[in-house]
């Protein structure tokens, strides 16, 4: 579209300018033939020298230059015909008034003077002799097919010219909009995949644009879903495997004590087991309450100003049965220093409270734990450590996650419900802090929790 206006506005201003050229050159020529006359008496103006100065200044200019009387009779004329003969097709024509009048403004026309079959470019002049006496109008013309032709060769030159980088253009915005839109493509078939659950589908990376920045992303995306679908079958297979198993042993005990086969001096023991699992279940769903509400962001953190020490000191001493039980070695307690920290003590009481859990629960008969506090200008560190099997280390990227269980044979722990970590792990997160273990195996295993004594928590 651009080269076609470009077209039509150079052809015209091109056309206007040839044009305007030659009615000047004609123009040029009228004044010089003017001039000549204007020293010359009329018999010389008619002689054959004046004949010949028209043939020369024709030749000079090309143009058709021819001399008329007040009666439109040609008198004078620069071509071949009329040198050799007197006379020419020019001067078999009488021109009319109307083609005989001169104005003041007369800057040419383009007509026939009923000489030519195809318009000319016409000027015309009044000319005088020696004694001021009209003799005569000068006519100069040229043919206006000649510009044509012009003007055609130039357009056609600088059509072709223009094709030329039109053409290398076309094909370098298909190789750009091909090398655009092939990922996009893969993106759109990718997308299609995950609708339909298939997460495999990679985007290649070809460049460091910001097409290659959003395959980029795109693949982020893309693994992030696929870990998300993963961790949601994982999770439905958990709490299927997690509800079934407790449901499973209540189920057949009540069915037991109904039916009879179970003693009724037994009953009492096996009611106590069904109580057990009841109570399994309801630690399974009061965690997996927590959870949803820890993940959707339903819960409000309320901070407050507490003692650390004085909180930490308060779990440990509840747990003084299950650690003299295995004859567990507590140390450092004595060494933590008052420490306040703000945060929302119910839910830091739960994060403590399942790190000491762990703790005890798998520290072996006559081990240790430890216990380290430490406050700084912006944060709180908080780490306990205990003797015992270990966690292997390609378990530990895992071990925060929902339902995760380092050692698979506890799946039929009753105390476990493998959402104790991931909760903590939520919780320190909500407040701002971190969390990190490290972990020797058949040595040790430590945890190490930090949270910032700002209120910077989320929900204040």
């Amino acid at each position: 579209f651009s080269i076609s206006v470009m077209t039509v506005l150079l052809s015209f201003f091109l056309n206007q300018y040839l044009t305007r050229s030659k009615f000047d050159s004609l123009k040029k020529c009228c004044r010089e033939v003017s001039d000549y006359t204007g020293n010359a008496s009329g018999e010389e103006i008619r002689s054959q020298k004046t004949a010949q100065i028209l043939s020369a200044l024709s030749a000079v200019s090309d143009t058709d230059i021819f001399i008329a009387d007040a009666d439109g009779k040609i008198f004078a004329c620069a071509c071949e015909n009329w040198q050799k003969n007197g006379h020419c097709d020019h001067s078999d024509h009488i021109l009319t008034g109307k083609e005989l009048s001169v104005s003041e403004n007369d800057s040419g026309k383009i007509e026939t003077l009923g000489i030519y079959q195809k318009a000319r470019y016409v000027s015309r002049a009044l000319l005088t002799d020696s004694e001021g006496n009209e003799c005569g109008t000068v006519f100069t013309t040229a043919p206006a097919s000649a510009i044509k032709e012009l003007l055609s060769a130039i357009t056609k030159l600088y059509l072709f010219s223009a094709a030329i980088p039109l053409v290398l253009m076309f094909f370098a915005i298909y190789a750009m909009t091909y090398r655009l839109t092939k990922p996009l493509k893969q993106m759109s078939e990718a997308t299609r995949l995950m609708a339909k659950g298939d997460f495999s589908k990679r985007i290649p990376v070809m460049s460091d644009d910001e097409i290659g920045e959003l395959a980029i992303s795109f693949n982020q995306m893309t693994n992030s879903l696929a870990r998300l679908e993963s961790m949601r079958k994982s999770f439905v297979a958990n709490v299927s495997h997690e509800l079934k198993t407790p449901m499973t042993t209540i189920g057949g005990f009540i069915d037991g004590i109904l039916d009879g086969t179970i003693e009724p001096e037994r009953q009492k023991e096996y009611l106590a087991i069904v109580s057990d699992e009841v109570k399994r279940l309801s630690r399974l769903v009061e965690s997996m309450l927590s959870m949803s509400k820890l993940e959707s962001g339903e819960f409000a953190i309320r901070p407050e100003l507490f003692d650390f020490r004085e909180l930490l000191c308060t779990i440990v001493i509840s747990q003084e049965q299950r650690i003299e039980a295995k004859k567990i070695q507590i140390a450092g307690l004595d060494t933590i220093d008052s420490i306040s920290v703000y945060a929302d003590r119910d839910l830091i009481h739960q994060v403590i409270y399942n790190l000491v859990d762990n703790a005890v629960k798998f520290t072996d008969e006559g081990g240790t734990i430890s216990f380290r506090a430490e406050r700084d200008a912006k944060n709180v560190r908080f780490s306990i450590r205990n003797t015992g099997k270990g966690i292997p280390e390609k378990e530990l990227p895992f071990v925060f996650e929902r339902f995760y269980k380092v050692d698979k044979s506890r799946s039929s722990n009753k105390n476990s419900t493998g959402l104790g970590l991931y909760i903590v792990k939520t919780i320190v997160k909500a407040h701002g802090g971190g969390i990190t273990v490290k972990s020797k195996e058949n040595v040790e295993t430590e945890f190490s929790v930090t949270l910032p004594t700002a209120a910077k928590q989320k929900g204040n």
